[in-house]
C-alpha cells in the first residue's frame, strides 16, 4: 500500500532561530541582539549595498542601481523564512526578498559574488560586535578586582597548596593574581578581535574571476574589517578556531576565580562568600543554607563556553576550497559561546563587587595550626646558623608532625627542642613568627600588576 504523499515528500528544512542560547535565562539583551535574524540580515544588506557602490564606482553597474539599493532596499524576516522554505537557500531567499523592494535594479545586486562572501563577512562582523561587548565585560571584571584587591591589599590570609595550609599571603594578592590573569585575557580578546575582523568578497573559489578585488577592499573599509589575503571561497577557519579558543581560555579563568570563591565559602573555611540578599533562600529543605550558587553556576557556564572550542578546531579542515560542514557548527557555537561568556563575565563582576570578606576568619585560619605556617623560615634560620639543610629539615619536621598529632604550639615545641635552642635563642625564635615578614613585598607585586598608581 502506498504511503500518503506527505509522508513520502522530503521534509522542509528545519529552521533554527539563530538568536538566543539554549537557555535564555543565561543571556543578556545586547549580546543576544547580535545574533537575532534582524541584525544578521541588516549586515547582509549592508554588505550587498556597499558592494554595489564599489561596483558602480568601477563602472560595472549603473550608479542609479546602487542608489536604488540604498533607497528602496528592505527585508522582512518572515518573508525570507517563507521563501527559504521553497528555495532551501538562505542567501537566495534574502536576495529574493530584497529584490521585491528594490525592483528591476536588483539584477545588479550580488554581481560576481557567492554566498560565502556574504555569510563569512557577516559572521566576522557579528564576532567583532561580540568582541566589543566581551572586552567591555572584561574591563568590568578588572575594575571590580582592582577595587577589591586594594581594599584588602594587606589583609593577611592563608595561602594553600594542595588545599593544605602553606604560607601566609594577603587577600589582596589573591585578587591581584586574578587581575593579572584577566589583563592577559583582555589582550587575548583584543588579538582575537583583530584576527577575526576579516572580509572576504572574492567570488567562487576565491579567485576574483567575476569580481574586482577593489570591491572586497571597499566593503572591508566600510565595515571596519581587513581583507582576507587568500579566502579560497571561505575565510580560513583557523581564525575562528583561535577566536573560540580564546573564549575557552577566558571561561577557564572565570572558573578558576569562581572555584576559589567556592572553596573560601565552605563552612570549614568561610573566609569569603557570595553576597546573600535579604529574602534569598539557600535550600528548600534546610533554612540555614547559604550556598555559593552564583560561582557554581559560573563553573557550569565555563564548561559550556569551552565546549565550543573543539568543534571550532575541527572546522579548520574543510574540503578543498570550501564545504559547509562548518556552517551548522557556527550557527550554534557563535551565539551560544559569546552569549554565555558575556553573561558569565557580567555575573562574575557582580560577584566580586559584592563579595563578603571576613578578615577575622582569615586570621583564625592563620592561627589554626599553632604557627606551622612559619616552618620554612625556622628551617632557613637553622641553616643560616650552621645546620645542614637535611638536618634542619628533620628537626623542624619532627616538631611539626607533633603539632598535627597533638595540637600543640609549634613555637613552644621548638623552644623546648635542644637541637633548636643550641642554634637559636628565644628572641631569635620569636622573630621567626612575624607575619609581616611574609607581606613585605606586597607593594612590589602590586606595582607589577597595577603600575605605580
Amino acid at each position: 500500500m502506498a504511503l500518503p504523499e506527505h509522508l513520502t515528500m522530503p521534509a522542509a528544512p528545519l529552521r533554527i532561530k539563530e538568536a538566543a542560547p539554549v537557555i535564555p535565562r543565561y543571556s543578556r539583551p545586547q549580546m543576544a541582539a547580535i545574533w537575532e535574524p534582524e541584525n544578521r540580515f541588516r549586515i547582509w544588506f549592508e554588505i550587498e549595498a556597499h558592494a554595489c557602490d564599489a561596483q558602480a564606482e568601477l563602472g560595472v553597474i549603473p550608479k542609479e542601481a546602487a542608489r536604488a539599493v540604498w533607497e528602496r532596499g528592505a527585508f522582512e524576516v518572515a518573508r525570507i523564512d517563507e521563501i527559504e522554505r521553497e528555495t532551501r537557500h538562505d542567501v537566495i531567499a534574502f536576495l529574493t526578498n530584497l529584490a521585491e523592494h528594490v525592483g528591476p535594479e536588483a539584477r545588479f545586486v550580488h554581481q560576481g559574488m557567492t554566498s560565502s562572501d556574504v555569510l563569512d563577512t557577516c559572521f566576522a562582523v557579528q564576532l567583532t560586535q561580540a568582541s566589543d561587548i566581551l572586552l567591555a565585560d572584561i574591563d568590568a571584571v578588572l575594575a571590580a578586582l582592582k577595587r577589591k584587591a586594594f581594599e584588602h591589599k594587606m589583609t593577611p590570609c592563608m595561602g594553600r597548596s594542595h588545599g593544605i595550609h602553606a604560607e601566609p599571603v594577603t587577600f589582596g594578592l589573591k585578587l591581584a593574581s586574578f587581575h593579572a590573569e584577566f589583563q592577559r585575557n583582555r589582550a587575548r580578546m583584543a588579538a582575537a578581535r583583530e584576527e577575526i575582523a576579516t572580509c572576504a568578497i572574492s567570488g567562487a573559489v576565491g579567485t576574483f574571476a567575476n569580481i574586482d578585488p577593489f570591491v572586497e577592499e571597499y566593503v572591508a573599509g566600510k565595515l571596519g574589517l581587513k581583507v582576507e589575503p587568500v579566502s579560497t571561497q571561505v575565510i580560513p577557519r583557523d581564525r575562528h578556531a583561535a577566536f573560540f579558543a580564546t573564549l575557552g581560555v577566558i571561561a577557564s579563568s572565570v572558573e578558576r576565580l569562581a572555584t576559589e570563591i567556592r572553596h573560601l565559602q565552605r563552612t570549614e573555611v568561610r573566609e569569603a562568600e557570595e553576597f546573600f540578599a535579604p529574602g534569598q533562600k539557600g535550600s528548600s529543605a534546610m533554612p540555614h543554607k547559604r550556598n555559593p550558587i552564583l560561582t557554581e553556576n559560573l563553573c557550569g557556564l565555563a564548561r559550556v563556553v569551552r565546549s565550543a572550542v573543539v568543534p571550532a578546531l575541527e572546522n579548520v579542515a574543510l574540503w578543498h576550497e570550501r564545504d559547509i560542514s562548518h556552517s551548522s557548527v557556527e550557527r550554534m557555537i557563535g551565539p551560544d559561546a559569546t552569549i554565555t561568556l558575556d553573561f558569565a563575565l557580567a555575573r562574575l563582576a557582580g560577584v566580586i563587587d559584592k563579595l563578603l570578606v571576613y578578615p577575622e576568619a582569615m586570621q583564625e585560619n592563620l592561627d589554626r595550626l599553632g604557627g606551622l605556617i612559619h616552618s620554612q623560615r625556622v628551617m632557613l634560620a637553622l641553616t643560616q646558623a650552621g645546620v645542614s639543610r637535611e638536618d634542619a629539615y628533620r628537626i623542624v619536621q619532627r616538631n611539626a608532625m607533633r603539632v598535627w598529632q597533638e595540637k600543640a604550639s609549634f613555637r613552644d615545641l621548638l623552644a623546648a627542642d635542644a637541637d633548636v635552642v643550641r642554634h637559636l635563642d628565644r628572641p631569635a625564635l620569636e622573630a621567626l613568627f612575624d607575619l609581616g615578614y611574609h607581606t613585605r613585598h606586597v607593594d612590589t607585586i602590586f606595582r607589577r600588576v597595577f603600575g605605580e598608581a
